[in-house]
């Protein structure tokens, strides 16, 4: 009973010292508020003042002072006009002062014409996109705007079109970027669904270890004909296959044929391994779980291709035998394009790197997230521009793989691979 009432006793002078301490903060926390808002008003009349300024300035070093007779004047002052320029990721309207040569053509003001040729505006949107501030939210995301000044440009609408304008331009100059001077050791393919469609991407590894995102498709599904066109426009771009190379692939059998039919022989296919656990996983019972993921896990790790293939024969006879047929035919499907990465020998760090969804399931991981607050998708161009908007988010992000250093043992070893037609 002692205890309870010192306890009460307690939390009733913390709840005193807290609410005095609130009552004495409130006025430091409001003053603070005011002061940043001054200051920013003050911000803004300064540089409001500076662009007019620089107006006033212009002009006279063209046409001289203005009211003041020149013999040698080649321009003449010619009134003002409104004009927009983008102040605080929005647009002002501010009155330009015009400027007429003696030929009669209006001369461009150096300011004005560095002002809209670098359109701050396009860059603010799509910084505050990235972070996650919708179209309907970018004017909420800007701070209060110049006292007295006309400004536009921050409605969703606005915001839509700056953004759909700078992403088109943008896609068209990535897809169309030649790749000749691109030497890659392996290609990644996978898919994404976004807003009801198969976005299908494909990122390439360099010699050095550098990732580089080289191009996407839109499909209705993953099938063979999208991902053979993707491969084709990256052959007509220049991307130079000379030597073997590895592509790692899911299970799906569209990308497979895609590759085989565009590379031939000169593509060494390695299946995603978790994509296979994956895939067994939903044809067993839960019982049954646990012990074919540890199988697999002790497999895929095996000193060599050929203890990992007696692992996986087992398994898959122990699976057949249990009565779980469908399960068994899935595991021997695409087996040998499981153990790859054994049967090439790399190090262990390439090894987990290249059997692994890491690498290509980031870069979805990225475009999932850029477009996660896009609510209403009007047709396949605006998925490609906002996918294409993620594609460049995510390069901007992309680091040499670990163990790059180690790569020349995968030039070696592909160099010594022997196609599965010719081995046959």
């Amino acid at each position: 009973m002692t205890k309870r009432t010192g306890n009460a006793g307690a939390t009733q002078v913390g709840s005193g010292t807290g609410g005095a301490l609130a009552e004495a903060l409130t006025p430091l926390i409001a003053g603070m508020t005011a002061t940043r808002t001054h200051l920013l008003e003050w911000v803004h009349t300064l540089g409001v003042g500076v662009l007019h300024a620089v107006f006033r300035a212009e002009p006279e070093a063209l046409a001289g002072p203005k009211g003041k007779h020149q013999v040698e004047r080649t321009h003449h002052h010619w009134g003002c006009t409104a004009t927009e320029l983008t102040f605080g990721g929005r647009r002002i309207q501010v009155a330009r002062p015009r400027v007429r040569s003696r030929a009669g053509q209006e001369a461009v003001l150096p300011a004005v014409a560095a002002w809209r040729a670098r359109d701050p505006l396009t860059a603010r949107v799509l910084e505050q996109i990235l972070l996650g501030v919708s179209t309907r939210g970018y004017a909420g995301s800007l701070e209060a705007g110049p006292a007295g000044v006309l400004s536009r440009g921050t409605s969703k609408s606005a915001v839509s079109r700056t953004l759909g304008r700078r992403l088109t331009t943008t896609l068209a100059a990535q897809l169309e970027q030649r790749l000749d001077e691109l030497e890659v050791l392996a290609l990644f393919l996978g898919g994404a669904v976004i807003a009801g469609q198969t976005v299908i991407v494909v990122l390439g590894l360099t010699r050095a270890g550098d990732k580089r995102s080289l191009g996407l498709r839109l499909r209705s599904t993953e099938n063979a004909v999208g991902c053979t066109e993707l491969l084709q426009d990256l052959l007509q771009r220049g991307l130079p296959i000379t030597e073997r190379v590895l592509c790692v692939i899911d299970g799906g059998k569209g990308l497979r044929k895609a590759v085989q039919d565009v590379l031939g022989t000169a593509a060494v296919i390695q299946r995603w391994q978790i994509h296979k656990a994956r895939n067994l996983q939903a044809l067993l019972p839960k019982a049954r779980q646990a012990h074919v993921r540890a199988t697999l896990r002790r497999a895929y790790r095996a000193a060599s291709a050929d203890a990992a293939r007696r692992q996986l024969k087992a398994l898959g006879n122990w699976l057949e035998s249990n009565g779980h047929v469908d399960a068994a035919a899935s595991l021997r499907d695409g087996l040998e394009e499981t153990l790859t990465v054994l049967t090439l020998g790399l190090p262990t760090r390439l090894q987990r790197f290249f059997a692994t969804t890491n690498c290509i399931e980031n870069l979805i991981g990225t475009v999932r997230h850029v477009t996660r607050n896009v609510k209403r998708w009007r047709d396949g161009r605006m998925i490609r521009r906002w996918v294409g908007l993620a594609l460049g988010r995510a390069a901007t992000r992309f680091r040499r793989i670990n163990g790059h250093g180690e790569l020349i043992t995968l030039t070696t070893a592909l160099r010594k691979t022997v196609p599965a037609e010719a081995a046959a």
